[in-house]
């Protein structure tokens, strides 16, 4: 093999490493990217035949994390290979996905495969961006059609300071963290997560990114002088101009007509039947060429694209009529449902959301195993959206990765609001089911988890909103942003802006466009004309439901919490968990759940109260530390030449030595107190081993 090509640049005040050692010589492209330890192998491959019958550029990214690679086994002690990827897995892929495919040929039918294999990983440095920079290099170097490079670069901000990369560490204590990807002058994907940040911050931090983003896009240009290969030439699935002109006739003003319309349902059908329509005269003027037949259906697309646009640019005409910053009617409404703890419907046009809240025990917490370790989630936010919601017939089964990314997002712009485990000990979980969509369905989950918590009695911070934004651009730059963007408008579009927040500021942001990026000014714009939108969106809600209900529901778990020395937990436990379950079987709570720092969080229904109460008082008991001078009724449990053993506690006992039974001469221990008998003594002295001496004589 050829010596390895070592490239490097500081990011950060560390080391990025770009490496071409051929390992993975038979893909089109491949790097080893090097960021602290933690590797990335980075491979794209794309097929040499075109895609029979594909009206889709067939782009498939795979993020792969290997438990090797932070040297530990998965847990489970019946499957140790590793199988379907973790949420954060499919998040990560997600995020590559949608920073690369706007830079592709849409027209494109090659099937391409950009994987992503952690090789190490450190536990500092999160192999996302070494991840995104990868698929870059890997791309710009190969001879597959791609209009790249890109830069990739997360930005945190601790102390009102931005910081570059930051390591896991410092994203725990960030109150702002944004994964942004782009090309030199504008940028193409976002995903932020802040705690109800202003815009103008929100903005800023960007700024920041976007100069580290130059400085990796010139690292990889100097890369490709070296090292680019030609791009292969493909066949573009495109129509000559001569169809474009037979369809054009076919179709006249028709689109026109069909487009706009206000109900969803009578402009899908009516779209629908006219492209069966065009389907029906190629195919019969086309009998032996079924390739006008589908790039005419493809082309039926692209002037519905052009349709779209050119109202919105030219006239500011929507598709439903509404004005450029306007939104949809909406609809608030809480306790739609009986039995479940909390529960709201949120609709905004044709989109609705049925959103219920459900709190559990801290038993009931998600126990995450992943490559970055194991970890506890105490919320959750678990996003459905089935076929009948936009009309269609549609299997039911596990999540993809649209519900996976969508509740992500939502789960993000509300875990902010939170109270703490401390104020409020309960497990949370929030369930979006879509009834109809018609875009922004996840921002309608953040809205319907803010009102379905307040329902169920969560005190969270503020409510959140989220509305979706959107973009048209024409060819000579100018532009329109558009809130509260529905079905067209998203398909069809340029961009698709999410963003959630309070009051106060924004929780969340999630971006990806179908051009090569935007630039930072058009994303301000986008952000305060969103701010307009999230304030109504506010006061919508806050018709339904104003602030958190101040008692929970009546089937909700009542929770109690004690502190007890960490030391003691095994004596509530007891021998194989014989303590904690006869406590549990003889109270009638729920559950006992007992954490490492002595927490102690006991269950029980609301009807049950008293349960938990009398769980409490016998965990307290069993826990209790005795000290010098206190005096208990005590009962004889054990009795000795040297003195009689009694009970103090379920779990301590003491001795009164036959010398402290009376203040007379005992010469039979019996002859002052029997097994069984109940006596009044006072603590003399504890010594080093925890052995306790009682007094009865000090208190007659």
């Amino acid at each position: 093999m050829s010596k390895p090509k070592i490239y490097t640049l500081d990011l950060g005040g560390r080391e990025l490493s770009i490496k071409l050692a051929g390992w993975a010589d038979q893909a089109n492209g491949s790097v080893i990217v090097q960021y602290g330890e933690t590797v990335v192998l980075l491979t794209c491959v794309m097929s040499a035949m075109l895609r029979e019958g594909t009206d889709y550029f067939p782009l498939l990214v795979d993020y792969q994390e290997r438990f090797y690679a932070a040297g530990t086994i998965k847990k489970s002690r019946f499957i140790k290979r590793e199988g379907r990827p973790s949420d954060q897995a499919t998040l990560t892929g997600r995020v590559i996905d949608r920073s690369i495919r706007p830079l592709f040929d849409m027209r494109m039918r090659n099937d391409i495969q950009v994987v992503a294999t952690v090789l190490a990983f450190d536990k500092k440095n999160d192999p996302d961006i070494p991840s995104l920079i990868a698929s870059s290099v890997a791309l710009f170097i190969s001879d597959i059609p791609w209009r790249g490079p890109i830069g990739a670069v997360k930005v945190g901000r601790i102390n009102k300071e931005y910081i570059l990369n930051p390591t896991i560490e410092d994203c725990k204590n960030s109150d702002l963290l944004i994964t942004l990807s782009g090309t030199k002058d504008k940028i193409n994907m976002i995903e932020a997560a802040a705690r109800e940040i202003p815009e103008e911050e929100m903005l800023e931090a960007m700024e920041f990114g976007k100069k580290y983003i130059q400085k990796i896009i010139e690292f990889q240009e100097d890369i490709a002088k070296e090292n680019a290969v030609p791009k292969r030439e493909v066949l573009l699935n495109d129509i000559d101009d001569a169809l474009k002109q037979e369809i054009g006739s076919f179709l006249d003003n028709r689109l026109e007509t069909v487009l706009f319309e206000d109900s969803k349902k009578e402009r899908v059908s009516a779209v629908s039947e006219l492209k069966q329509r065009l389907g029906e005269f190629l195919q019969k003027k086309y009998p032996e060429n079924k390739g006008n037949v589908s790039m005419g259906l493809d082309f039926f697309e692209k002037k519905i694209d052009e349709v779209v646009h050119k109202n919105i640019l030219e006239n500011e005409k929507r598709v439903d009529g509404r004005k450029l910053d306007e939104l949809r009617p909406l609809s608030s409404q809480v306790a739609v449902v009986p039995r479940v703890h909390g529960s709201a419907l949120f609709m905004r046009g044709n989109t609705h959301a049925f959103v219920t809240s459900t709190l559990g025990t801290p038993g009931d917490e998600q126990i995450i195993d992943e490559m970055e370790g194991e970890y506890k989630k105490r919320f959750m936010l678990h996003y459905n959206f089935p076929g009948f919601s936009v009309g269609e017939v549609s299997p039911m089964r596990s999540p993809g990765r649209r519900e996976i990314g969508h509740g992500a997002l939502a789960e993000k712009a509300l875990e902010p609001l939170l109270p703490s485990k401390d104020d409020f000990p309960y497990t949370i979980r929030i369930v979006s089911e879509i009834l109809s969509s018609n875009g922004s369905s996840s921002m309608a989950s953040v809205c319907g988890g803010s009102l379905a918590m307040m329902d169920a009695g969560v005190p969270i911070k503020n409510p959140a909103a989220g509305i979706a934004m959107g973009l048209m651009t024409g060819e000579g730059g100018e532009y329109k942003v558009l809130t509260d963007i529905q079905g067209p408008e998203d398909h069809y579009g340029d961009m698709d802006f999410k963003t959630a927040g309070t009051k106060n500021g924004i929780t969340a942001i999630q971006m990806d466009v179908k051009i090569d990026g935007v630039p930072i000014e058009v994303l301000g714009k986008t952000m305060k004309q969103a701010k307009k939108a999230r304030m109504e969106i506010l006061e919508n809600m806050q018709g339904a439901i104003s602030e958190p209900r101040e008692s929970l529901s009546k089937y909700a778990p009542r929770i109690m919490v004690i502190q007890i020395n960490p030391e003691k937990i095994r004596e509530v436990i007891g021998p194989g968990g014989k303590i904690i379950n006869q406590i549990i079987d003889e109270t009638g709570v729920s559950s006992i759940d007992i954490e490492d720092d002595g927490k102690v969080y006991v269950a029980a229904a609301a009807e049950s109260e008293d349960a938990a109460i009398k769980a409490i008082e016998w965990i307290k008991s069993i826990t209790r530390e005795i000290k010098i001078g206190e005096v208990f009724a005590a009962k004889v449990v054990k009795i000795t030449d040297f003195g009689a053993f009694v009970e103090l506690t379920p779990k301590q006992e003491g001795l009164v030595h036959v010398s402290q039974l009376s203040d007379k001469y005992v010469k039979n221990v019996e002859d002052v107190v029997k097994l069984g008998d109940t006596i009044r003594v006072k603590v003399i002295r504890i010594d080093e081993q925890g052995k306790i001496a009682l007094s009865a004589k000090t208190l007659n």
